[in-house]
């Protein structure tokens, strides 16, 4: 089902993200999203997150629908030229899958294959807009397609707490242009700077998802301000990290400051997106924490 759909109805859409393994076997993952994740509205599929090499989103993502799962298919400009991304928009419609996430991808040097070539051929604003033209009934190059043609819920990325929200919001402004018809956030630790941008953000009328990384340690709070951008873990929360350490290695920290972050800020975003890093298994207790 169309995620759009859901929030057209008014529901407040919870989504999760899973990793797809470095492997062809996908039971693992389809088991784990069926025990903690069956009761969300929809299940985001990482495109081989950090640039790591894993079995394609494409295929993960098939498996989980066939086991009931409403499935997001995140799809990165990294990897693939406009023949192919659009090639793999058409094989996800032929499959049933009708949630996209748009996005350019990390950089091949970051992951376990530096020595690749990047293509990025597109980027996260052209591939909406390849996803508008294929939905038009043509591709990029003008060629009509043979029959129907796909339709999908369109989805891309903003960075709500990032240095420049101007800057954000003119992005935000261009994805709106090429079609994205819902967006989710980077993680998000700053409620004030959130609840800032999101006042000047609805003027694209546009839903978004409040993005939560459940904290694992102040070691991985630390890193995140160091090298993530768009992301700041304000220095109390570090504090509290710190404060108990069997706690904070037990997920019981992590899941108290994001359940607060989801509290305070529900009332002004129409959902939340959780990246739980392998923690999917707390993801029930997150939910019930923030009153979801």
């Amino acid at each position: 089902m169309k995620v759009t759909e859901l929030f057209r109805q008014g529901e407040f859409v919870v989504t999760a993200e899973v990793g797809p393994p470095k492997g062809c076997h996908l039971e693992g993952v389809v088991e784990e999203a069926k025990e903690y994740l069956s009761g969300l509205s929809a299940v985001n599929v990482t495109d081989c997150q950090s640039s790591v090499m894993r079995v394609g989103s494409l295929a993960t993502c098939k498996a989980l629908k066939d086991a009931g799962l409403n499935p997001i298919y995140q799809l990165t400009c990294r990897d693939r030229n406009r023949i192919a991304l659009q090639s793999d928009l058409l094989s996800a419609a032929a499959f049933g899958i009708d949630n996209v996430l748009c996005l350019t991808g990390d950089h091949t040097k970051l992951g376990d294959h530096p020595g690749a070539k990047p293509v990025f051929d597109l980027d996260s604003v052209s591939l909406l807009a390849a996803i508008r033209a294929l939905e038009e009934g043509h591709d990029l190059a003008g060629n009509e397609l043979v029959g129907e043609a796909p339709s999908f819920a369109k989805g891309a990325v903003v960075s709500p707490c990032s240095d420049s929200v101007d800057a954000q919001l003119a992005k935000m402004e261009r994805k709106v242009l090429a079609g994205a018809e819902f967006f989710q956030t980077q993680a998000v630790y700053d409620t004030e700077k959130f609840l800032a941008f999101m006042e000047k953000a609805k003027q694209f009328d546009r839903p978004v998802q409040l993005g939560i990384v459940l904290l694992k340690s102040a070691g991985m709070a630390t890193y995140m301000n160091k090298a993530v951008a768009g992301i700041h873990v304000p220095d109390e929360m570090i504090a509290e990290l710190k404060a108990d350490k069997e706690k904070t290695k037990a997920g019981i920290t992590g899941v108290e400051i994001a359940a607060r972050i989801i509290r305070a800020c529900k009332p002004y975003c129409q959902g939340v997106h959780i990246m739980a890093m392998g923690w999917e298994s707390k993801i029930p207790q997150l939910l019930e924490l923030a009153g979801l």
